[in-house]
């Protein structure tokens, strides 16, 4: 089908975490055509394939702002398709045979979520990152194809951090505190003051019996970092922790790449690490510097989606300027 496409040259690329999807179709020359936004991505949940057609409405909708009907003929050359859920090599042989059964482009490259951030915070294939959201996850990538991944699943694969974990750890703490298990801690009334509720028993409570929601939990993440700069002691703990675990993650991947002693660059993101914590930050930082003096840490400022595209544009080897066109599309505006 080479030279089929109704996009010839061009890249269809997806960002799929687990709360959102973003699509974005690319010229050869580093345009954006059509993009769009829909909601998780659950391979997991549903099976490969039935996740990847569920894609369908949103490539529609990118290729019709582009001014195209998807039909048999294949939309691009390249699909670079970076899926949270896609952890192990099985998982991204099963994706990417959906990808290419659903035929919206002549070549198909899957990988996970993690290296669209990386190649986003990147000028060029050569870099770390570590993402930090719902979950944590860390990639590292260099020029010669060479990779370091973690396999990401959880507790059972050695993860601790992100979002979810620290609201645990928030909660457990903060029980702890109210019924003498644990040391004292400003969370015993942090927590129930931001749920309306009286006590960290009413709580529990609320939390057991769902008359807080599940997908609430999450609010106690940034509740702990509040209580943890007023200067609770327990509190700084787990951010202080959450810290050397980003940067345990990132100094393994520079190991197993073996350029732990070079300059490179570990792209930081997701939620919990964008939002700009100042106890966080300053810590990643501090402790990254000891153990790997010539990393330059920075926080990504282009949605990543754009290293998904990027990564789409290094397969169909594009020239450079594509890469220059492609970024300055998702460029931040000028600071005022």
């Amino acid at each position: 089908m080479a030279g089929d496409a109704l996009v010839p040259g061009g890249v269809l690329a997806f960002d799929a975490g687990n709360s959102k999807t973003d699509v974005a179709l690319v010229s050869a020359d580093g345009h954006v055509l059509g993009t769009a936004r829909g909601g998780g991505f659950e391979p997991h949940l549903v099976g490969a394939m039935a996740a990847v057609q569920g894609l369908a409405p949103l490539v529609a909708a990118a290729a019709r702002e582009a001014g195209f009907v998807l039909g048999d003929r294949p939309l691009v050359q390249q699909i670079a398709a970076c899926m949270a859920n896609a952890d192990l090599p099985i998982e991204e042989e099963r994706l990417a045979a959906a990808f290419e059964y659903v035929g919206w482009a002549e070549s198909v490259y899957v990988t996970n979520d993690t290296f669209a951030l990386l190649r986003a915070g990147v000028d060029e294939p050569r870099g770390v990152a570590v993402v930090c959201g719902a979950g944590i996850n860390c990639a590292g990538l260099l020029p010669d194809g060479r990779t370091a991944r973690f396999a990401a699943v959880g507790k059972i694969s050695g993860d601790w951090g992100g979002g979810q974990q620290l609201a645990d750890e928030a909660f457990w703490a903060a029980a702890r505190a109210e019924d003498g298990r644990g040391p004292a801690t400003a969370l015993t009334t942090a927590l129930p003051a931001h749920y309306g509720v009286e006590s960290v028993t009413a709580l529990i409570e609320a939390l057991h019996l769902g008359d807080i929601p599940v997908a609430r939990r999450l609010e106690a993440a940034p509740v702990l970092f509040q209580v943890a700069a007023g200067g609770d002691a327990v509190a700084a703990d787990v951010v202080r922790f959450q810290a050397e675990e980003i940067v345990a993650m990132a100094v393994v991947a520079m190991r197993r790449l073996d350029v732990l002693d070079e300059q490179i660059d570990v792209v930081l993101g997701g939620g919990v690490l964008t939002a700009g914590h100042p106890m966080l930050m300053e810590t990643v930082v501090r402790l990254l510097s000891a153990a790997a003096p010539k990393a330059v840490p920075h926080v990504v400022d282009v949605p990543p989606v754009v290293g998904a595209a990027l990564l789409g544009l290094d397969r169909t080897k594009a020239a450079p300027t594509a890469h220059a066109q492609l970024r300055a599309a998702f460029a931040p505006p000028p600071a005022a």
